[in-house]
C-alpha cells in the first residue's frame, strides 16, 4: 500500500440539499477541487453524528436550515494530484430545506465563490471528482 508522508484519512460529510428538481452546489476555492462545483459539507467532528455534521456544515456554509436527512452512500476518495495529497472517506447525505423559501448565502467567501440551485438535468461543470461516476 502506498502512503503519503504522515497523511491520515479524514471523514467528510457532504449534503445533497434538494429543492424540487434542483440541487445546491457551490464553486470551490480550495486546494482540493479548486474551481469545481461541489456540495456543501465538511469534516466530521469527534463524537458528531452524520446528521449533526450535515446540519452544522450546511448552516455554516450557506445559512440554510435543513431537515429530513438520510444517508445515501459512502465513498473512498484519494486525491494524489492535489497540492496537498489527501484521503477522504466521504459520507453522502440527502436533505430538504426546513423553509423552502430560504435562499443560500455565501457564509465562507474565502472557501466558495457562491451557492446556487442547479437542475439535475443541467448541472454545471466541472464537478468535484468525488461527484463523478467511475
Amino acid at each position: 500500500m502506498e502512503t503519503v508522508g504522515e497523511a491520515t484519512p479524514r471523514v467528510a460529510v457532504v449534503v445533497f440539499v434538494v429543492k424540487g428538481n434542483s440541487v445546491l452546489l457551490g464553486k470551490r476555492r480550495s486546494s482540493i477541487g479548486n474551481s469545481t462545483f461541489a456540495l456543501p459539507g465538511g469534516h466530521l467532528e469527534f463524537g458528531e453524528s452524520f446528521e449533526g455534521c450535515a446540519a452544522r456544515e450546511v448552516m455554516e456554509e450557506t445559512g440554510l436550515e435543513i431537515e429530513k436527512m438520510k444517508l445515501l452512500t459512502v465513498t473512498n476518495n484519494v486525491f494524489k494530484e492535489a497540492p496537498k495529497p489527501s484521503h477522504y472517506v466521504t459520507v453522502f447525505m440527502r436533505a430538504t430545506l426546513v423553509d423552502p423559501n430560504q435562499d443560500p448565502e455565501n457564509m465562507e467567501p474565502e472557501k466558495c465563490e457562491g451557492w446556487d440551485w442547479y437542475d439535475w438535468l443541467n448541472l454545471p461543470t466541472p464537478l468535484l471528482t468525488s461527484l463523478l461516476k467511475d
